[in-house]
Order: structure tokens, then sequence, then C-alpha cells
């Protein structure tokens, strides 16, 4: 077979940005759509926490939804990176918006849960709806759903080119899939700016201070990426754990979810605050200001996520590993005497870097959320804590390399 011609090739990465553009509106909508919601019910549980109380019916209802209308798209995250190593069948448009209402019920009723899992499997499910209806070649389609996760996750962040790297590096451990890299670039450019001009902005973060690197301040960091990997291990295999053992004794998704919800309402009221419920981003950003923020912090919204993921309740591990990382990163700054807004902002992205694999998406991510003052010491400790967290990963359909095993 012969080389594609130039005019080919010009034509093909016409069409690749143009549906990648598409895919960027629609995941750009998709997410404006949800963090509104997200807004809306945050603050109405805010204002009326008795309704925390209903978390494990509601837990049961979405259950139920999910055991009858949900089989095909119950892996989540999983089925789309699965797509994107093997292709197989179209991923079913209803992942959209019943991913959508779960997660918007999890955080109304109190659910400790994130928001990137839905982002990314709303661009993935809207940009396979695109590529099938386009009727592009399987190449292509794989990029197409590169570029919806890329369009998801770099649209609910405000982080568009984290988001494009996000999309190349967490499918397969090591590799970055730069096959894909044009139209997911354009998906998250043009998703965050779809974002943005519907009105919707995103939360702002203190900026981090510049301070040069140091032989001292190095071994700090090291340190650092030692205890962020210690909390990745411990979310990883607590949440592990729950689920198997769930899985084990309570032989349906409903009523699993109904005793997730009754553990996590018991959680909230042994604990006797309402900062671990939700997405917890007041807790996020008292963590860049608070030199007093309690040691036990980051360990409570851990088990809270845990719980609350593992019983199956929808949404992500995002957010409350920002929480879990800028909490831990606060205490860890005052004890080994670094700036706390340093720290948070490192320990915010490290732990969801070994979480996920993704240290460098994860590294660029702070930069723009952050300033260009955490370099290089948030990149230092996102490898430390992604190499010492073994192959552990919230994604199980994530895959490592050959040249590793």
């Amino acid at each position: 077979m012969s080389a594609p011609s130039a005019r080919e090739r010009v034509q093909r990465g016409g069409t690749l940005v143009g549906l990648g553009a598409v895919v960027g509106v629609l995941a750009g909508a998709a997410s404006a759509l949800f963090l509104w919601l997200l807004e809306l019910v945050t603050t109405f549980r805010t204002g009326h926490e008795l309704i925390v109380y209903t978390l494990p019916l509601a837990g049961f209802g979405i259950g139920w939804l999910y055991e009858r209308y949900g089989q095909p798209i119950k892996g989540g995250n999983n089925l789309v990176i699965d797509r994107l190593h093997d292709g197989g069948a179209e991923i079913p448009l209803r992942m959209a918006p019943m991913v959508l209402l779960g997660t918007v019920l999890t955080h109304l009723f109190g659910g400790s849960a994130g928001r990137e899992g839905t982002a990314v499997q709303m661009g993935a499910s809207l940009a396979d709806w695109v590529s099938h209806r386009a009727r592009v070649s399987p190449a292509m389609r794989l990029q197409l759903l590169a570029a919806g996760a890329a369009g998801g996750f770099g649209s609910v962040f405000g982080t568009p080119i984290a988001g494009a790297i996000f999309a190349l590096e967490f499918v397969v451990v090591g590799r970055l899939r730069y096959v894909a890299l044009v139209p997911a670039l354009v998906a998250s450019l043009v998703g965050d700016l779809t974002t943005r001009a519907l009105g919707v902005g995103h939360q702002h973060y203190p900026a981090a201070p510049t301070v040069a690197l140091t032989p001292p301040l190095l071994g700090k960091w090291v340190l650092f990426g030692v205890a962020a990997a210690a909390a990745t291990v411990a979310f990883i295999e607590l949440m592990g754990f729950l689920k198997r053992q769930g899985e084990k004794h309570v032989k349906t998704l409903a009523r699993r979810m109904f005793v997730g919800g009754v553990a996590v309402v018991l959680l909230w009221k042994v604990v006797g605050t309402s900062d671990y419920l939700g997405l917890g981003v007041p807790v996020i950003v008292r963590a860049f200001e608070d030199p007093h923020l309690p040691v036990y912090v980051f360990a409570l919204k851990l088990v809270f996520t845990a719980v609350t993921l593992a019983a199956g309740y929808l949404g992500g591990e995002v957010t409350p590993l920002f929480f879990v990382g800028a909490a831990l990163g606060s205490v860890l700054a005052r004890f080994l005497g670094v700036p706390i807004e340093l720290g948070a902002g490192v320990g915010l992205a490290a732990v969801f870097a070994a979480s996920s694999n993704a240290p460098l998406a994860l590294s660029v991510m702070a930069v723009e959320l952050l300033g260009v003052g955490v370099l290089p010491h948030v990149f230092v400790v996102c490898v430390v804590a992604f190499s010492l967290s073994g192959r552990r990963t919230i994604y199980s359909a994530q895959r490592w390399p050959k040249e590793r095993e």
C-alpha cells in the first residue's frame, strides 16, 4: 500500500481538526451544564443538610437505575480506556446523561466524589457518537475518543493543556499516544473556551510562590513524594478492599450503594462536620491559607471518598484527591519548612498523579492552576510519588508497556 499523498494528509488533518472542534464544543457544553448543576445542588445541600440522611435511599435509586439501564456503560472510565485500546462497540450515548444524573445526585445527597470521571465519560461518549455518525476510519475513531476524554477533562477543570496530555497519558502507562495529539488539543482548547463562553467559571487557587530549588529542598521534596505515594497506596488499597468486600457480601449494586450511603452518613455524624461531603473545595482552598489545618483532615477525606466510590456512587477521584493531597501537603509543608501555598499546591497534584499514573499531565495541570512558581517542585514530587506507588492505579483497565514487565 502506497503512503498517503501530501494532499491526503492535509485532508485527513483538516478532518481531525474539524471533528475535534465539534467534539470540543459538545464536551464543553456538557461540562458547563454539569458544573452549573453541581453548583446548584451543592448550594442546596449546604443550606439543607438534613438531605444527607437520605443518601442511602438515593444510592439505592441510582443503583437500581444502573442495574436496569446502565449495564452497557457500567465500566465507566475503564470502558473508555478499553475502547481507546482496542476499539470495539460504540460507547452508548446514554452514558452522557446517565453519568451526569448519577453524579449530580451523588453530590446533592452528600457523597464524597469528584467530577473528572463524569466529564471524561461524557466527552468520550459524545465523541464516539460523532465518530460513528461521521463514519470515520477505526484509527480516526480512536483519535476522536481521546479528543472526547481531553475535551471533558480540560473543560471541567479549565486546564486545556493538561486535559490534552491526560488523554494521551492515562491509557498506557509511560507512553504518550501522540497520534491523537492534534484532535485532543483542539477538543480540549475548544471545550474550555465553550465552557467559559457559556458563563461557567472555574475555581481559582492561590498562586504558588517562586522558590529556588536547592539540594536541601530537593531532599524535602523526596520525603514529600514518599508521603504522597503512601497516601496513594492507602487510598487505592482501601477502596479496592471495600469494593471487593461489598461485591462479595452484597450481591446487587442498589443494595451496595444503600449500605455505602449508610456508612457515609454514619461517618458524617461521627466527625461532626460536612467538610468531607461532596467535592470539598472550601477545604482545598483553606489548605493553601491555614497554618493550623488539622493533621488528620487528609485522612478523613480519603476514607469518605473510598467508601463513597467503592459503594458505586458516581463522580470521579480528582477533586477528592486534590483535597487529600492539598491537606497532606499543607501539613507536610509546616513540618518541612516549605511555604504552605507551595506545599498544598504540590500535594494537590502529586496524589492524583500517582493514583492515575499521569505525572506529566498533573504537573502541567498544577502550572495551569497555580502558576509557573510551582515548577520544578511539582514535577519532582509527582515523579517520586508515581515511581513509589508501584503498579497501583484507580483505573483497572490501564495498561503497562511490555518493556516494563
